[in-house]
């Protein structure tokens, strides 16, 4: 028998025929609820009984969950004969784990029907996310709503939920629906004031209306609530579309969605007819192709990615090396986060562009041999070994001495990916930036002047300079909005998340910004950057600011767990586990999230008075002494590195 699980609302389960089963009582809802937050994962007895009587469990609460757990077993597989071992409701290990399917969840299908929205024409689109949106029967949990173990998942399906109304209305706008819109947007500004995308097209839902005057009015009313109640200024999409109004053109255009459609359509048509089958030029188009989705985020980076290694392979195949130079080095997607996607992927590529250059030799044109060695710069990023740095050092040699700025552009790039040597590097990483911006703005560069702006981002963060960063931050958003370029926005949402903490934000406001950057984040296609950053975020604040830092035995850490693990173990009373863990932790990884993860290795070297590792950890961040910990990420922060190694040579004198 299929279950069905639905927690967008009070927690419910239904049948294979959508008949509700019976779950019986609070607590076995709770022990439901609490497996389905983990998401398959083993959630410990524990745990479960923490979530069941928080801090006061009865004397026979294992007992308890036991029976609460075979009570759910028999509701939720009733025809499972009595020996046979459960298959949705599982024991493992020390507890006990939920096996639904990836669609038997109403919250689940909804984030996977809502990202799947954002890659399909406007009206498949909108029925997608009225589907989804009727799925709510209420909030998220409802049972649960001051259960801590629910707070984070249900605040992070709020917001994917708001968000999905927005994408909505102005999927709606873009059909030519505005008048329509317009009740449905003011209700939703009401309830949620803070929300700028709400009042962007609120706005011009209303100027589409011919409605100018009460359009400008809701900008007023925005810029008012903002600047009066938060004290910050409006985006730059709500300062550009007043201007637009006041110019009184449409931002986009107005609902033309057909144009654009029917040119795709009968471009590709003729191209189809031109271009014959197994073409060599189809590889060649297909890579242009693919830079143009790399930069759409979601299902289309995810797809990029893929299928730029499939036409390498197809180019490899044709044993032609000219035509893989160029299939290989055109892919000059702008790339900002030193940790990759897909590590084995990322070899793949550097293989490739190493067995072209081999094959073209040193007399192959200058050109195509930097794009090749810039490729392998920039997919080297966080390795280790000198071919990654010497690969940019050459590549940007050739492209300066041939006055290509593109090309100098995606050389500058790999020589970014290559500087993280040591620790403190961000003067230098700011110089990559200014020299980015500098030259894509002259030459019409748009993704790299992007690029430049959060290059300098980051390490305008990483040294202090917090109104440098917003202005760069401003920037790249603006030009992202004028360009489409959805994916700007995860990193300039995570830098006001990260802004917000390093100048005097409470650890709650704090934390629940970086949960508000997580969950917009969320299905990005950049698993690099999405996987264990939310609880990484959290432990680098609790670690800053004194806090003993307590997570769920489920928390998926993602690459960060040996860094992370020591400090869990110790919130949890287990120094010598903790002592044993920081031993087996590697060094960090040169990379954006270097000091951050050398200043956790430090912290808990000297909670567990390793002495070797609090000198190695001195050593490794003396050079980075006028940074912010973690800041140069653009991400999170774990405060001045000052203040880490005071405490670092504090604990070395306390022996002395």
């Amino acid at each position: 028998m299929r279950v069905g699980f639905g927690v967008l609302g009070p927690v419910v389960a239904w049948d294979g025929d959508g008949t509700p089963i019976d779950v019986k009582g609070p607590k076995h809802r709770a022990v439901l609820a609490r497996l389905i937050v983990a998401r398959g994962r083993v959630v410990p007895v524990n745990r479960l009984i923490d979530a069941l009587w928080a801090a006061d469990p009865p004397p026979g609460a294992t007992s308890a969950v036991r029976t609460f757990v075979a009570a759910l077993r028999r509701a939720l597989e009733p025809h499972r004969p009595p020996r046979e071992p459960a298959r949705l409701l599982v024991t493992e290990g020390p507890g006990y784990a939920l096996r639904a399917a990836p669609d038997a969840v109403d919250a689940w299908r909804f984030e996977d029907t809502v990202a799947a929205a954002s890659t399909v024409p406007p009206h498949e689109a909108l029925d997608r996310l009225d589907r989804a949106l009727g799925w709510w029967r209420g909030p998220a949990y409802a049972d649960f709503d001051d259960e801590p173990w629910a707070r984070a998942e249900r605040s992070r399906l709020e917001q994917l939920r708001l968000n999905a109304v927005e994408s909505r209305a102005g999927v709606r706008l873009a059909l030519g629906r505005a008048a329509e819109v317009v009740p449905d947007l003011d209700a939703h500004v009401a309830e949620h004031p803070w929300r700028e995308e709400a009042w962007r097209l609120l706005a011009l839902a209303l100027y589409r209306t011919h409605r100018q005057g009460e359009a400008l009015a809701v900008l007023r009313r925005a810029r008012g609530l903002l600047l009066d109640q938060l004290g910050v200024d409006p985006g730059p999409r709500l300062r550009d579309l007043e201007t637009d109004i006041l110019r009184q053109v449409d931002p986009v255009g107005g609902p033309a969605s057909a144009g654009p459609e029917r040119v795709w359509a009968q471009a590709a048509a003729a191209y189809d007819r031109t271009v014959v089958s197994g073409a060599r030029a189809r590889l060649e188009s297909t890579v242009g192709l693919l830079r143009s989705l790399a930069v759409t985020g979601g299902s289309g980076l995810e797809v990029a990615r893929d299928q730029r290694v499939a036409a390498i392979d197809a180019a490899e195949q044709l044993g032609n090396p000219d035509l893989t130079a160029r299939v290989i080095g055109s892919y000059d997607v702008p790339a900002i986060w030193t940790r990759s996607d897909d590590p084995e992927q990322a070899a793949r590529v550097v293989a490739a562009a190493e067995r072209a250059l081999a094959a073209l030799g040193p007399d192959s044109p200058d050109a195509i041999r930097a794009r090749l060695l810039a490729t392998v710069a920039t997919e080297s990023r966080g390795t280790a070994g000198a071919r990654g740095p010497a690969a940019a050092r050459e590549a940007e040699r050739i492209a300066r001495r041939l006055g290509d700025p593109a090309l100098l552009a995606f050389a500058l790039n790999g020589v970014f990916m290559q500087t993280f040597q040591r620790a403190g590097l961000a003067v230098d990483r700011d110089g990559i930036g200014a020299e980015l911006v500098a030259l894509a703005a002259r030459h019409g560069l748009t993704t790299y002047e992007i690029l430049g702006r959060l290059v300098r981002v980051q390490a305008r963060s990483a040294l202090g300079d917090f109104a440098g960063a917003d202005a760069h931050a401003a920037a790249a958003d603006q030009l992202a909005g004028r360009h489409e370029l959805p994916l700007v926005g995860v990193f300039t949402r995570w830098y006001r998340a990260l802004r917000l903490a390093a100048t005097g934000a409470s650890p709650p406001a704090a934390e629940a910004a970086y949960r508000d950057a997580a969950a917009r984040s969320s299905g990005a296609g950049m698993p690099g950057v999405e996987r264990g950053l939310l609880p990484l975020a959290l432990l680098c604040l609790r670690v800053w600011h004194g806090r003993p830092a307590r997570f769920d035995d489920d928390t998926d850490w993602g690459p960060y767990l040996p860094w992370a693990r020591p400090l869990v173990l110790l919130a949890r009373d287990r120094p010598a586990d903790a002592a044993a863990a920081l031993r087996r932790a590697p060094e960090p990884p040169r990379d954006l999230l270097f000091e951050a993860l050398w200043c956790l290795t430090g912290h808990a070297a000297i909670a567990v008075d390793d002495r070797p590792a609090i000198r190695r950890t001195r050593a490794a961040l003396a050079p980075a002494a006028h940074e912010l910990a973690g800041a140069g990420s653009g991400m999170l922060t774990v405060g001045p590195v000052a203040h880490h190694l005071d405490r670092l040579a504090a604990a070395l004198d306390a022996r002395n």
